[in-house]
């Protein structure tokens, strides 16, 4: 690893993770990634050396300067219980994306606040995917998906997508 370079400690499939891989793109900060797998060795977050560096033991978790930050929500579905998860997620993220598809009625440009890309299209991006992974209808969320396809198209979103990580699994990769 380069003294100074930022390490970013993220499982490919993460959308917390995706926000970050896409803010630091973004900004054209060059970074390194350190795989964290989230279900092998049952969590690899859960070792000692990666709680020693993040004791909330998720991801991800970014490394600048000496200091770790963290944040994640993969604990949450874990709480829900594998039988609820699909039902839970669909209405979790239905619920959401009925209130942020009335919202982009009134904030929407070519993104979700006018034409200057914002935290919550870092945010945006990762949820469509997540709605995609649990089987939601997006159909009737037409602002959504158009922005969601806008930027997608642009590289920072294509080069941090979970199918194009150094973890991804063989079978998942684009």
């Amino acid at each position: 690893m380069q003294a100074g370079k930022p390490v970013l400690y993220s499982y490919f499939r993460s959308s917390c993770s995706w926000r970050v891989r896409i803010a630091l793109t973004l900004k054209g900060i060059d970074y390194e990634t350190v795989p964290i797998n989230l279900v092998k060795d049952g969590g690899q977050q859960f070792s000692d050396e990666f709680q020693a560096l993040n004791p909330m033991k998720q991801v991800p978790a970014l490394k600048i300067d000496g200091v770790t930050i963290g944040q994640s929500n993969l604990s949450v579905l874990k709480q829900v219980g594998q039988e609820k998860q699909l039902t839970w997620a669909q209405n979790a993220i239905n619920s959401g994306f009925n209130a942020l598809e009335k919202i982009l009625q009134n904030t929407a440009g070519k993104y979700c606040v006018g034409d200057e890309i914002s935290m919550a299209d870092l945010c945006l991006v990762p949820q469509v995917a997540n709605a995609e992974r649990f089987k939601v209808d997006l159909t009737p969320y037409v602002t959504i998906n158009r922005i969601n396809k806008t930027l997608l198209a642009l590289e920072a979103f294509q080069v941090t997508h979970p199918c194009r990580q150094p973890d991804t699994p063989p079978e998942l990769r684009a």
